[in-house]
């Protein structure tokens, strides 16, 4: 009988950490529920005692959302953990998830202590937790780099406080995989009542480890995984969910089995790419563009004959139909709305109206509609209650012409127009633009991407704007890249305005 395996999902809060990726609350429960029908175990909602932003949207995922455990994060503070409780008072199954450096780096230098104090710190935090919940996970920041025989006695003394979940993370990620399984294994046999509870991995990609060290710390004993959808998170990022699923569903002789439905991998892969604005790299295992995609020769040739000569994952299995319905500007409702359900999008009927209308606009501009077009526009959806909308956009530009640029703004309902000369249409646009938002604003980050390889692509655009000492981030989609960037410009002020 193969064991089971729990899989944390902490895209909420560790990938939403991400610069530039914030959700607002509706994309937040959005989220939340392609997780529950995904089939994660636990949900990390966010940090409550961090902002009022992330407070509220504990508490309405925990409304939202029914058979997954909802999770709070705290440091090892008591009104941490008290305003973790409050977050969490509507959840069905609610997990308080407390903890504290252990490091010698972390002991030393970010808390300035001692050894002994960080235990007593630790077995405070959980016993405080645990007059609000039964269920109380404990983390060991920094455990990657956490001497062994310390690590064991922080995590018997936590058990003992009543810890129902031990995390070991390598925060860092600077464990080697044999390495991170012998520190599990460790616990496993050196500290006492560990049987009582269930061993979560938590690793970091730093040194492109991440998937490799969970899978050594579940082969060494450990029973959760704490992943991130297309593996987002601080730095480098986290373990990937759809990793972790798909190697235990590839290789039986593991044992190991997940609640996960991978059919929903690939829709899921690409919501959260379009609402977090955070591209998928085309060689990504499981979800790239290019992860079933054979150009030698050779391979060909092989995978015609047999699939499973160069492929060892059905694509069918992780939600990739290659027999999908082709969009067209000839489809209606009905195709556009079975595509945006297969990429885990659920629309009202209002709005799919809305993204409708500008789905045929695009398909009269371009041959083919891909996956990331139609998300793209359901994503654009999202800015129509913005204060600030961009009513139009005229450029004239050439070589050995200097580019001049006239746009009109909506503001509040009222109109404002202005324009400007410039070096190339984009700084022209936005130059004009600034004439109307009469704000002192930088430009400090500026990225285009196209969606695919044709001239009539959708372009993306990632701004980052500072203001008042702060920076925003903002998104833009366009086939015309001048309107996406001064989209994702407009987008950056909506965020201060």
């Amino acid at each position: 009988m193969s064991d089971r395996l729990f899989i944390f999902d902490t895209t909420l809060r560790d990938g939403e950490q991400v610069p530039g990726c914030q959700l607002n609350t509706v994309e937040k429960i959005q989220v939340a529920k392609a997780l529950e029908t995904l089939g994660v175990d636990v949900i990390e909602a966010g940090f409550p005692v961090s902002s009022p932003g992330d407070f509220k949207s504990v508490v309405e995922i925990s409304k939202a959302v029914t058979w997954p455990v909802i999770c709070a994060l705290t440091r090892a503070v008591e009104n941490d953990i008290k305003v973790a409780a409050e977050a969490l008072q509507y959840a069905k199954h609610k997990r308080i998830h407390t903890g504290i450096g252990t490091s010698d780096s972390h002991i030393k230098y970010k808390f300035n202590s001692n050894r002994e104090e960080i235990i007593e710190r630790a077995v405070a935090a959980v016993k405080y937790a645990k007059k609000y919940v039964e269920d109380v996970q404990f983390y060991a920041e920094d455990a990657g780099r956490t001497d062994n025989e310390y690590l064991a006695r922080v995590v018997e003394a936590v058990i003992k406080a009543g810890a129902t979940v031990i995390n070991i993370p390598d925060t860092t990620g600077y464990c080697l995989p044999d390495e991170f399984g012998r520190k599990i294994r460790f616990l496993k046999e050196n500290v006492d009542g560990i049987e009582k509870v269930v061993i979560a991995t938590h690793c970091h990609n730093d040194l492109g480890m991440a998937t490799a060290n969970t899978i050594s710390g579940i082969q060494n004993g450990a029973r959760q995984a704490e992943v991130t959808i297309n593996g987002i998170g601080e730095r480098a990022g986290n373990t990937s969910l759809e990793e972790v699923a798909m190697i235990f569903r590839s290789h039986h002789e593991l044992n190991v089995e997940t609640n996960i439905n991978t059919q929903k991998i690939y829709g899921m892969s690409r919501m959260i790419s379009s609402l977090m604005n955070m591209p998928v790299q085309p060689n990504k295992a499981i979800v790239g563009r290019n992860a079933f995609a054979h150009s030698s020769g050779i391979h060909q040739d092989g995978v015609l004959k047999n699939r499973e000569s160069y492929e060892i994952i059905d694509p069918k299995d992780v939600g990739i139909d290659e027999n999908s319905i082709v969009l067209t500007a000839r489809s209606g409702r009905a195709a556009l709305k079975h595509r945006l359900s297969a990429l885990g999008v659920e629309l009202e009927q209002e709005k799919l109206d809305q993204v409708y209308e500008d789905f045929l606009k695009l398909a009269d501009r371009k041959k083919d509609i891909h996956d990331d077009d139609i998300l793209v526009l359901a994503g654009a959806e999202r800015s129509t209650n913005h204060r600030i909308k961009l009513d139009y956009l005229q450029v004239t530009s050439g070589v050995g012409v200097r580019s001049v640029a006239s746009l009109g703004l909506n503001i509040a309902g009222e109109n404002f127009e202005a324009a400007a000369s410039g070096n190339g249409p984009v700084d022209a646009a936005i130059k004009a633009l600034k004439k109307i938002i009469n704000r002192h604003m930088t430009l400090k980050e500026f990225t285009i991407q196209a969606i695919s390889k044709g001239s009539d692509d959708v372009g993306k655009v990632h701004m980052q704007v500072e203001y008042d000492g702060h920076e925003y981030y903002g998104f833009g989609a366009n086939t015309d890249i001048v309107a996406a960037s001064v989209e994702a410009y407009i987008d950056c002020i909506n965020k201060f305005c």
